[in-house]
């Protein structure tokens, strides 16, 4: 019987170099993206999906994400006294997403690497299958991109990657699965990843990105891998590493997500991040395209240095 899943991991440790000097002293998790910090679409997306369990893993220099959706009785006191009921509603809004989603954090110990943040959290789930969404991913999707992880986990009772189509040339800053079955509706079944291919070299025309449903058996070949490194301490623990390590003997699949991916990782996509979700605003949206049309117009006038 497949266990149904009800926990979520958001591995929130990182520097976040790609983005500095903007995240040296607010993390990059809490960027805005739209009206939101990158954090929340990924915490809101999950309780759309109807997880009830949240574990942010986090690390030095991240109390900004616990202060965003602790509850604030003072501030929205206040806000309500100065008759910004709309401002109060949308505080007390987000410290109902934390309790719906049961929001815990947990600081970061061990080797470095993506695989870490996940095997300290699963201490804590009892062999329970879970999600692992980064939290400078953000999806747009008419079902969220959490719900359609699990309805494949649950159609499997196997991992599952979400998987995104991608254009040859795109290959080289992706993990790109080997296909070994197409089962339909974006179900395929995978026997590994081959990481940052040339696209001469690309085994298939997917890539792997945000989004994981991680089974026990990952999680031991993540404890193995931890103990190897304590052993040898090199390298970093990864958890495409233990995936492949996994696929190698048993199954694995991914399901290509129905929607639109916008990565916050880097300047250049956080840009396109930013600037996509204020077009589709129904406020900020007409604002930007007139100003966009004034620049096409008379281009070099009252542009930023």
């Amino acid at each position: 019987m497949t266990t149904t899943i009800r926990r979520a991991v958001i591995p929130a440790a990182g520097l976040g170099s790609r983005l500095l000097p903007l995240t040296k002293a607010t993390p990059k998790e809490m960027l805005p993206v739209g009206d939101k910090p990158v954090i929340e679409h990924t915490v809101r997306e999950l309780v759309a999906s109807g997880i009830t369990d949240i574990t942010i893993v986090v690390s030095g220099g991240k109390s900004l994400i616990q202060d965003h959706f602790r509850p604030n009785p003072a501030l929205v006191e206040q806000l309500r006294a100065d008759g910004k009921q709309e401002y109060a509603d949308a505080v007390e809004e987000i410290a109902e997403l934390s309790r719906r989603g049961h929001i815990t954090y947990l600081d970061q110990h061990g080797p470095y690497g993506n695989g870490t943040p996940v095997l300290n959290a699963a201490r804590n789930f009892d062999n329970e299958p879970m999600l692992v969404l980064w939290p400078d991913d953000v999806f747009v999707a008419e079902i969220p991109r959490a719900q359609q992880l699990i309805r494949a986990y649950e159609a499997t009772s196997c991992p599952v990657l979400a998987l995104m189509p991608m254009r040859p040339d795109d290959s080289r800053p992706y993990g790109v699965p080997v296909v070994k079955e197409n089962l339909g509706d974006g179900l395929l079944r995978i026997t590994g990843l081959v990481e940052k291919p040339k696209p001469a070299d690309a085994p298939s025309a997917f890539a792997a990105i945000g989004g994981y449903v991680i089974t026990p058996g990952i999680i031991d070949e993540l404890r193995e891998q931890t103990r190897r490194w304590y052993e040898q301490r090199a390298g970093e623990i990864y958890l495409t590493d233990a995936i492949n390590v996994y696929a190698g003997s048993r199954a694995v699949y991914g399901q290509v997500i129905q929607g639109r991916w916008y990565d916050t990782g880097n300047p250049a996509d956080y840009l396109v991040a930013q600037f996509a979700f204020a077009l589709a605003h129904p406020e900020y949206g007409p604002v930007l395209r007139r100003l966009a049309r004034d620049l096409e117009d008379h281009p070099g006038i009252d542009t930023p240095p």
